[in-house]
């Protein structure tokens, strides 16, 4: 698998967190984040790499988005 970088919405909060608000796919598709679910630091284990890891409920499916070390955001792909 590999990662698939997208554009992401965020909020940054006075306390110094990140919280996504939504993403662009590749086709140019806006996703709304519906929910953050968990966020920890962790590994892709299907793309390889690590980083914040933010569980993210999307259309009643739960998702892994990441944010690497370099400041860019992936999803895990095919």
């Amino acid at each position: 698998m590999k990662r698939i970088y997208v554009d992401v919405e965020a909020k940054f909060t006075k306390e110094g967190k990140i919280r996504p608000l939504s993403f662009v796919w590749l086709n140019g598709q806006k996703y709304e984040i519906d929910k953050i679910l968990d966020v920890r630091r962790a590994a892709s284990l299907k793309a390889g790499g690590q980083g914040i890891r933010y569980t993210c409920k999307v259309l009643n499916k739960n998702i892994y988005l990441f944010l690497d070390e370099e400041n860019k955001w992936f999803l895990e792909g095919n």
